[in-house]
């Protein structure tokens, strides 16, 4: 049981790691989008654009902090 238990704590150690990695706000926003399109769904036929530019939206935001912590140094 031991065996299994440190493999199930490895694997989701990566798969944390892997998904929200350097900075939480970016998982929790790709989350939070693919939610929000879910619901949309439900009600429109026509939502394919909100992902992408959910997506697009976060990356920039992104970026941006990324660029004012480098400026900081």
């Amino acid at each position: 049981m031991n065996t299994i238990g440190s493999w199930l704590r490895a694997f989701g150690a990566f798969w944390w790691d892997f998904i929200v990695g350097d900075d939480w706000r970016l998982a929790a926003g790709v989350v939070a989008a693919i939610a929000v399109t879910g619901i949309l769904a439900r009600s429109h036929s026509t939502v394919w654009w909100f992902l992408p530019l959910a997506v697009l939206t976060l990356l920039a935001l992104s970026l941006l902090s990324s660029v004012r912590a480098a400026r900081r140094l």
